[in-house]
């Protein structure tokens, strides 16, 4: 077995998740197998109780483990499938060495870091180094991202633990790429490489001499300042890589590979790696960045969240908007909006939140209203469901953008005015969404519904269709609560139909309004599957709508997307923008048949101080935060 050490200097942040990633995909498209670990120094046992302005989005797995948004990136470029022991955090280590104290496995020995913790980490990088992430093949080679910044104290016993781990498993199976950060501040219009000599310093005192320094800066790099690098950093120059900002992070494997990094590994790791490689060579790489630099017709797209001063707390619903507008031809232009904005209390204590808001919401092509927990901004949520749904703008609900949904209809369409959700209002007269059987009081983490379940259609659909017609499906699910059985009859026979559900039938999984361009939710969490080269269905949908493209997708296939299958991204932008425009009027004439009162952005500013009116009713004011709202899954709400 191989390693690939990754470590980060100067800042945290600097892009260690990507540069590992493009590590992998390299030598994955070598035909070597591939797995990734990440370290989170912290104590917590995961990354599921943590606030979404933390550390970005919580990523799920599989097996329901709650993980650092880093491990969706190395399953999205790997196309590999990962577990939760592929995620490494202190208090995972912690835990299990004191386990073993209170059994007596350390026979009544002093239990210290070293060797105690050190030889913990060792034992399970190993272990799970060897662990099947794609097809049952046992992997080569394993990369192993190192979170923080070398310095930081709470990373100390994870540095010393590969110092040792070096020599256990001997120089030619390990290598360390260093990741740094070349500022250029204005001041002097040059790159300085002091931080970076001195966080190398700092590796190379801690017994770690990096093998590879990867360079990452605003703009490119000349050959002076590699060279001068080089000489304060003890390594050759062509193991100095530079790699700027772009506009793409798909662009970074394919810079790496002219750099020569994969020469690099395969004289230091002695992979034996056949040269010359192919023409073909990372040609679906090239074919996806060449199909993102060529695409110039934009999809406006809305997501309405609860997070959105952190775009990284949606960091998997972006990428998966990202994989879908490419594969239609389109350039994603997300509008990020607070669901709180949107609510009525807003107008009166900010208006010009509230109307930059509802402007961005209707200047949209498409909307999405992701998970999240608590109440806040909940009310918000709800409004973008019925301006979605009473105006046929194209709209996906996750998780609880379904809970929103359901909630919006029942009010607006079943006049039940107090439907709400048992985690908003425990005493509510209509409880169209309550808990479930893994919730548990009083405890947070890993008691919700997790990981990979089994979702089964019913009749036919849009959504069905774009899952290729299968009869059942398998995603990946993060929630406490759902829809509330008893009231499912009714809402069906008033057009709002559940056409996925679990296998025993009692949960309710997917649900498609008739009559409507495209208004779908799912319970499920369909971003933690997509792909670069295989776009999430729900989010294919979404996009194709929003073009006006979705009926004609259904009629001709994938002819649609330029006459490309889904899988290969070499496509011609001869096109023009006319069939975004006739989507645009379809969606325009839908709007003018409508009811809704709600105003356009260019009147609703004309109109301040009058209430937003949707299908002749106002809607009803959120109530503010309460410390009530304040803990929950994520740590904030």
């Amino acid at each position: 077995m191989k390693y690939i050490l990754v470590t980060g200097g100067v800042i945290s942040g600097v892009g260690k998740g990507v540069i590992a990633s493009s590590f992998g995909t390299l030598l994955n498209a070598c035909g070597i197998g591939i797995t990734s670990i990440k370290i989170d120094p912290y104590i917590n046992i995961d990354a599921g109780t943590f606030s979404p302005y933390e550390h970005g989005e919580v990523f799920v797995l599989d097996d329901g483990g709650e993980v650092d948004l880093d491990l969706g990136n190395y399953e999205r470029f790997l196309d590999i499938v990962l577990h939760k022991d592929n995620n490494i955090t202190t208090g995972k280590i912690y835990k299990m060495v004191i386990d073993k104290e209170r059994i007596g496995d350390y026979l009544g020995k002093t239990v210290q870091v070293v060797p105690h913790i050190t030889d913990a980490i060792q034992e399970w990088v190993e272990r799970v180094a060897k662990q099947p992430v794609k097809q049952n093949v046992q992997p080569e080679v394993c990369i192993v991202e190192l979170g923080g910044t070398i310095g930081d104290i709470e990373g100390m016993p994870f540095v010393e633990a590969f110092r040792q781990f070096q020599f256990r498993v001997k120089k030619e199976n390990f290598c360390v790429a260093h990741v740094s950060l070349v500022p250029a501040p204005r001041a002097t219009g040059e790159p300085k490489t002091k931080p970076t000599q001195a966080s190398v310093r700092e590796l190379r005192g801690l017994g770690l001499s990096p093998d590879l320094i990867v360079c990452r800066s605003e703009n490119p790099i000349g050959d002076e300042v590699k060279d001068k690098i080089s000489n304060f950093c003890h390594v050759a120059p062509e193991q100095v890589i530079c790699i700027h900002d772009l506009s793409s992070i798909y662009h970074v494997p394919l810079l790496m590979e002219q750099a020569g990094v994969i020469d690099i590994l395969n004289e230091r790791l002695q992979l034996n790696l056949p040269t010359p490689r192919p023409p073909e060579f990372m040609q679906s790489w090239r074919d996806l960045t060449e199909r993102v630099e060529n695409v110039y017709k934009k999809v406006n797209i809305a997501l309405v969240g609860k997070y959105t001063k952190l775009e990284d707390a949606y960091a998997s619903v972006a990428k998966a908007l990202m994989h879908a507008s490419i594969a239609a031809g389109y350039k994603l232009n997300l509008k990020f909006i607070d669901a709180c904005n949107l609510e009525r209390e807003m107008k009166g204590e900010n208006p010009h939140l509230y109307y930059e808001a509802w402007h961005s919401l209707t200047n949209s092509h498409g909307v999405v209203v992701p998970g999240g927990f608590g109440f806040r901004g909940l009310e918000g949520k709800i409004r973008a469901c019925q301006w979605s749904r009473e105006n046929n703008k194209p709209l996906l609900g996750i998780c609880l953008g379904l809970q929103a949904a359901v909630i919006e209809f029942a009010r607006n369409v079943l006049s039940m005015k107090d439907a709400n959700s048992t985690e908003a209002d425990p005493d509510t007269e209509f409880p169209l969404v309550i808990d479930m059987p893994e919730h548990h009081v009083g405890i947070l983490g890993g008691t919700m519904r997790l990981g990979k379940r089994t979702t089964l259609f019913k009749g036919d659909s849009k959504i069905r269709k774009l899952y290729g017609n299968k009869t059942q499906i398998e995603e990946r699910h993060r929630h406490r609560y759902e829809v509330n059985p008893e009231y499912v009859e009714k809402l069906e026979a008033h057009g709002m139909r559940f056409v996925g559900h679990d296998s025993e039938k009692e949960r309710m999984e997917i649900i498609e309004l008739d009559g409507h361009p495209y208004f779908v939710a799912t319970q499920f969490h369909p971003e933690y599957l997509s792909r670069p080269l295989k776009p999430s269905p729900p989010f294919m949908g979404l996009i194709l709508a929003s073009v006006g493209k979705l009926d004609n997708y259904f009629v001709n296939g994938q002819k649609v997307l330029h006459n490309q299958p889904l899988h290969n991204h070499v496509a011609s932008e001869s096109s023009s923008d006319d069939d975004l425009y006739h989507g645009r009027q379809q969606q325009q004439r839908a709007c003018n048949s409508s009811n809704s009162t709600v105003p356009t952005p260019s009147s609703s500013i004309k109109q301040q101080g009058s209430p937003v009116k949707m299908n002749g009713t106002v809607v009803p004011s959120s109530s503010s935060p309460t410390a009530k709202d304040s803990v929950h899954e994520n740590g904030v709400c």
